[in-house]
């Protein structure tokens, strides 16, 4: 018998979660999993609850709730022998999408029934752990004023989109890099939009902002999107859902085991949607095989 908690954040998404305690109890192979339920108090509680839990020697901890429930959970079980799982309830589930994992509750609680873990990376950024996407630019920008915004779901976060897009300047970037811990310091500088480090292929919500990124190779895919005129925003946008928008002559690409990015002034940066004010001079690094994580087992 193996065990496997659930860490419920009860503001996650716009779903309502009451009924989800119920669809375990009734879902859940009994002959396989010993469970446990527990909810969420504040802000940074999933990450104690599940580093208590890998500290009991629990097989499985599951994240229920969007990309931020995510972030928390998996940061209390890097490096241990604890997997994470996760039943996908936020706005945008990008690390779920990522590893194909059903969006539906009731299906994802049946995969769990027939699932095996694989190790992958994930990212530092300064002294925060990211597993899907960081980033500086419109993309931090949006995630702080959606933070602000009071209300959850894509409909609030296209609404920001559009509002800010006109009031938003590119701004001046500069990038140290080494493609391998080997290799010496290169150096990239230019105006962006946006940048993305990568360690998972999207933002959330199918939007492929790193096409070709795996969490699996040691690498951060670092999409730098130029400034781009009004009238390319229905191609980007048609690419960005389709997979590629690496391919258009606003984004240049760039991969990475460690990034010391320097920008203008202080301000916002996200690491998984959720926004934090940094300096000006950021650390981002790879971190290689750090992660258990639950997928569809492979007969």
């Amino acid at each position: 018998m193996k065990n496997i908690a659930f860490i419920i954040n009860p503001i996650s998404g716009t779903k309502n979660k009451n009924r989800i305690p119920k669809l375990i109890e009734r879902t859940l192979d009994h002959s396989q999993w010993a469970y446990d339920i527990v909810k969420t108090e504040y802000k940074g509680h999933a990450t104690e609850l599940a580093a208590q839990y890998a500290k009991l020697g629990f097989d499985t901890v599951v994240a229920v709730g969007g990309d931020g429930t995510v972030n928390e959970v998996a940061s209390g079980l890097i490096h241990t022998d604890t997997a994470l799982g996760i039943l996908p309830i936020g706005s945008g589930n990008g690390f779920a999408r990522h590893l194909n994992l059903p969006l539906q509750i009731e299906k994802a609680i049946k995969l769990i029934n027939s699932s095996e873990p694989i190790t992958v990376d994930y990212g530092i950024v300064n002294s925060h752990p990211f597993f899907c996407t960081c980033g500086t630019g419109f993309d931090a920008y949006i995630a702080d004023k959606f933070a602000k915004a009071g209300k959850r779901g894509f409909a609030t976060y296209l609404q920001h989109i559009i509002k800010d897009f006109f009031n938003y300047q590119s701004q001046h970037y500069k990038l140290q890099f080494r493609e391998d811990d080997s290799q010496e310091w290169k150096y990239f500088e230019t105006d962006a939009f946006l940048i993305t480090f990568a360690n998972a292929n999207q933002w959330g919500n199918s939007a492929y902002i790193a096409p070709k990124a795996s969490i699996q190779d040691g690498l951060l895919d670092i999409s730098v999107l130029s400034a781009f005129p009004m009238t390319a925003i229905p191609s980007l946008a048609y690419k960005l859902f389709e997979k590629t928008i690496d391919q258009t002559t606003y984004i240049t690409t760039l991969h990475a085991t460690q990034v010391i990015l320097t920008r203008q002034q202080d301000g916002p940066f996200h690491y998984d949607g959720d926004p934090i004010d940094e300096h000006t001079t950021i650390d981002i690094q790879i971190k290689k095989d750090g992660l258990k994580v639950l997928v569809a087992k492979r007969f």
